[in-house]
C-alpha cells in the first residue's frame, strides 16, 4: 500500500513541478525584499495579523451572537471583542503593533530556547550524538532573544521583517529544490 501511495505522490509532484518552482521563486523574491527593507516587512506583518484578528473576531462575534443560548456565551463574546480590538490596534498603529509582536517573539524565543535545551539534556542518551543539534538550537534561540532585547526598541522596526524574510527565502529554496527533484522523477 505504501508503494502505491508513494507512486501517486511522485506522479502528482512530477506533474505539477512548475507550480512549485514558481511558488519557490516568488517566495525567494518576497523574502529578499523583506530582508532588503525589513521595516516595511515588519509593518506588513503587523497589518496582516491585524486583519487576521479583525476578521477572526468578527466571525467569532457573529458565532457568539448566533449561539447566545450556548454555555460560555459571555466568554466567547469577550474573546471575539478582544480579537477585534487587537485587530483594530494592529491595523491602526502597525509600528506599535510591530513592537508588541517583537516582544511576543522574544518571549517565545526565550521559552522555546529553555525548553529545547531541557529536551536535549533529557534525551541526550537516546539521541546519542544528535542531541547537540537540539542543544545548539536552544542556545541560538536564547542568543537571538538576547540580541533582540539588547537592540530594543529599534529592533522592533526590523526584526519581524528580517525573520519573515529569512523564513520566506528558506521556504522558497526548499520548494525550488523539491520542484527540480520532482521534474527529474
Amino acid at each position: 500500500m505504501s508503494n502505491i501511495a508513494d507512486n501517486i505522490v511522485r506522479k502528482a509532484l512530477h506533474a505539477h513541478w512548475k507550480v512549485f518552482l514558481v511558488e519557490g521563486l516568488i517566495l525567494l523574491v518576497l523574502g529578499s525584499a523583506a530582508i532588503i527593507v525589513p521595516p516595511v516587512a515588519s509593518i506588513a506583518v503587523s497589518i496582516l495579523l491585524g486583519w487576521v484578528f479583525l476578521l477572526g473576531g468578527a466571525v467569532g462575534l457573529a458565532a457568539s451572537i448566533a449561539g447566545r443560548a450556548a454555555p460560555g456565551f459571555w466568554w466567547s463574546l469577550i474573546s471575539a471583542a478582544l480579537a477585534i480590538a487587537a485587530g483594530i490596534i494592529l491595523i491602526g498603529w502597525p509600528v506599535n503593533g510591530a513592537l508588541s509582536l517583537t516582544f511576543v517573539l522574544t518571549a517565545f524565543l526565550i521559552a522555546d530556547g529553555i525548553f529545547t535545551i531541557l529536551f536535549a539534556l533529557e534525551h541526550r542518551r537516546q539521541l546519542s550524538q544528535r542531541w547537540g543539534w537540539l542543544m545548539a538550537n536552544g542556545v541560538i534561540d536564547l542568543l537571538l532573544a538576547g540580541l533582540i532585547i539588547w537592540m530594543l526598541p529599534g529592533a522592533a522596526l526590523w526584526v519581524l521583517g528580517l525573520i519573515v524574510g529569512i523564513d520566506l527565502i528558506f521556504g522558497g529554496w526548499s520548494l525550488i529544490a523539491m520542484a527540480l527533484a520532482a521534474r527529474k522523477a
